[in-house]
């Protein structure tokens, strides 16, 4: 609940009884939930107040109402809290979940669209699933924590990248057949735009050119060397 921004918990008949000191122990130091949490006898009593209230719950019963995913529901939800209207979800105890005179005080039941083959979710993760939903209606920027990417390079930047290595690529012979040089240069252009890189890495890019055509220039001069050492040109390589 508090990582999704929710903090109205309503507990029914806790088997354990409330306060229960595990529960804080486990919280992590999400205490508002618990701190603020309300205990009533009867499921009647806790959505008393409510306007709109869904049953969350993997089990076909034989009531007829609404069958709504997280996603759904949530967004059903955010309508009526724009409206001034107060919602809430009922979710069941974790072994045995809700009972059918539980979810026949609710107006729809709310269902995961799990794999058949394996349906059991425990309650921590049905609720943290319902909770990111809700939070995806009211907040969907990106958290302010994490740095924001700098902004991409002007296009005068990537035509400088662009024929820098084109030119070390020619001097490297990589453009054969020479007919099919104009067809290789805008597919290696093309690539490299659908980057999207920023002047930064602009910069890095180049200079890793840069390294890579010293490097085979020391390696051509070692070779000429050789040759020359063996009394041959250096002009055949």
């Amino acid at each position: 609940m508090a990582n999704f921004g929710l903090a109205d918990l309503r507990l029914v008949s806790p088997r354990d009884g409330w306060p229960q000191e595990r529960a804080w122990a486990t919280a992590s130091g999400a205490e508002w939930p618990l701190n603020a949490a309300r205990v009533y006898d009867r499921v009647e009593d806790a959505i008393s107040d409510l306007h709109l209230v869904y049953a969350t719950t993997a089990r076909p019963r034989e009531l007829q109402l609404p069958i709504l995913t997280p996603r759904e529901a949530m967004a059903n939800f955010s309508a009526e809290v724009d409206a001034g209207h107060r919602v809430g979800l009922l979710f069941g105890a974790e072994r045995a979940g809700l009972e059918t005179a539980d979810i026949a005080l609710c107006q729809a039941v709310v269902t995961l669209p799990i794999d058949p083959r394996f349906r059991s979710l425990n309650l921590a993760q049905a609720v943290i699933i319902l909770a990111y939903e809700w939070r995806m209606t009211r907040e969907q920027a990106i958290p302010a924590n994490f740095r924001e990417a700098p902004d991409p390079a002007e296009a005068a930047s990537m035509l400088g990248l662009f024929e820098h290595f084109e030119r070390e690529l020619e001097s490297a012979g990589f453009f054969h057949p020479p007919e099919k040089k104009g067809s290789m240069v805008q597919n290696l252009r093309a690539a490299l735009s659908r980057a999207r890189f920023s002047d930064q890495e602009v910069r890095t890019f180049r200079g890793v050119v840069t390294a890579l055509s010293k490097g085979r220039g020391r390696v051509l001069a070692k070779l000429a060397q050789a040759r020359l050492k063996a009394g041959l040109p250096p002009e055949g390589l």
